[in-house]
């Protein structure tokens, strides 16, 4: 509202959801929701509506209260405050939802080349995240900090995570070895479990600073959590702002009405195109560079809540909508080809930015260049946003169903929103899948697969069954 300004906890809710390309209305009966069929989820999602209330209230779907802990913001906010002045560089050592949720909100509240920028602009330490135990990675990293002003934040709920048990070992011994282990204890910090595991075990034994990883709580919904939040803080996100934009979309988010609720709406719309219309991929694609970030956030929530063998009535249903990231408008000139004129089996949701931050005019082209002359006045925002109306529209044309999520600018308080309703959309998805989209048994095989390769105590029959190779695998080695 023009002449008002508003505080961070009377912060609206400023998403907007155009769906009716979506729709049989935009796309026909046969690939697009029909009002039947959003009609026949209404009970299902009222009643999954009111089991999550009361699964809140007894404290099993926590993750909902994050965006309140205000006290815990602060604590954040006045440790980054001093870290910003004291350190050049921070490596965040992490995988999946430890990691990719800060590199989310970095990405799209920070200048892009911010660890390119001099100390003063940049307002804060260099980032630097260590997530695949890639050595290559590990030791550019390594040889392109200082060490001696270098902060190291090691976030892992158990601390038995393979590759960030191994990354930090990696780290925490060229601190040792570069500081001294007094100094060192000093600048690392661990997120981890308030009470028990491996993690918080060596932290209490070394002096780390710790802050919490949330009981209760999947790491993969831990973005608005001291998991998100340091990393946040430490390259100068408002945070405060972002957990109230978090708060406008659960206020929002609120209602039992498939159509009224935002995140309701987009999981029965997912959920429908994909059982009724054989749509078994959904592709986020952001107009805006810095929000591909929460597309490929977005990608781990999506697959690893959804993609369940058995149902919560333990029958095997192998459910789960596979989630593609792309990037507007460059994707349009390697992924749109297929998504128009391939296998109609995707649902694209697409992301417009209505005011980039910055504008940027488009110069009128040499004289003689007459054909580049429709270029010139133009801006390049309303070059993109146009470049995403059209792919819109070429896809609508194709029968190829889309929506579009549109946000006024890009902001604390609008990623908050993403990070809430992105949440929330997953959650009802699982319900309306039978599923529970809490937990990840696909991903523990592999993790105990890799224990036992590793030689970890305890895993030495899964090593040996490992191991063991057929009689004839060499039938099907092909070798120079």
């Amino acid at each position: 509202m023009e002449g008002t300004t508003l505080s961070a906890d009377s912060l609206p809710s400023r998403l907007v959801i155009d769906y009716r390309n979506a729709t049989a209305a935009g796309v026909g009966d046969l690939d697009g929701v029909t009002d039947a069929d959003l009609d026949s989820v209404v009970e299902q999602v009222r009643s999954a509506h009111e089991r999550i209330a009361r699964e809140h209230e007894s404290q099993v779907q926590l993750w909902q209260d994050l965006p309140d802990n205000m006290a815990l913001a602060d604590e954040i906010a006045q440790f980054a405050s001093r870290a910003r002045e004291r350190y050049t560089d921070f490596i965040l050592i992490g995988i999946g939802g430890s990691t990719l949720g800060a590199i989310a909100t970095i990405q799209a509240l920070t200048h892009p080349y911010r660890n390119l920028l001099h100390p003063e602009l940049r307002g804060g330490p260099r980032f630097f995240v260590l997530d695949n135990p890639d050595p290559e990675k590990v030791t550019a990293t390594l040889d392109t900090v200082n060490l001696e002003t270098t902060l190291v934040n090691v976030v892992s709920k158990s601390g038995q995570t393979a590759e960030t048990a191994a990354n930090f070992l990696v780290v925490r011994d060229a601190m040792y070895e570069a500081l001294g282990p007094g100094q060192a204890r000093k600048q690392i910090v661990a997120s981890t479990d308030p009470e028990s595991g491996l993690l918080r075990q060596m932290a209490d034994q070394e002096g780390y600073r710790t802050f919490p990883v949330p009981p209760g709580v999947d790491g993969r919904q831990t973005v608005l959590s001291a998991v998100g939040l340091l990393p946040a803080a430490l390259a100068g996100v408002d945070i405060h702002a972002m957990l109230a934009g978090a708060r406008a979309m659960r206020a929002r988010a609120s209602s039992a009405d498939v159509r009224e609720n935002p995140a309701y709406l987009l999981a029965a719309l997912s959920v429908l195109s994909d059982r009724k219309h054989g749509k078994s991929m959904l592709v986020t694609m952001p107009y805006a560079d810095s929000l591909f970030g929460i597309a490929d956030w977005f990608r781990q929530l999506w697959a690893e809540s959804l993609g369940k063998k058995l149902s919560v009535d333990n029958e095997v249903v192998n459910a789960g909508q596979t989630p593609i990231k792309a990037l507007g408008a460059i994707d349009q000139h390697s992924q749109i080809q297929l998504y128009t004129e391939g296998p109609n089996d995707k649902l694209l949701q697409l992301i417009a930015v209505e005011r980039y931050r910055d504008a940027v005019n488009i110069p009128s082209p040499p004289d003689g260049i007459s054909e580049l002359g429709y270029l010139g006045g133009g801006e390049l925002g309303q070059l993109l946003d146009r470049e995403r109306l059209a792919t819109s529209w070429a896809l609508t044309e194709a029968q190829r169903p889309n929506l579009t999520i549109s946000v006024p600018t890009i902001d604390p308080g609008i990623v908050g929103e993403f990070f809430y309703l992105f949440q929330l959309q997953t959650v009802m998805a699982g319900a309306l899948y039978g599923v529970n989209p809490f937990g990840q048994p696909g991903v523990e095989a592999g993790k105990n697969a890799t224990y036992a390769l590793m030689g970890r105590i305890g895993y030495e029959d899964l090593r040996a069954e490992l191991l063991a190779e057929p009689n004839d695998s060499d039938s099907y080695v092909n070798r120079p």
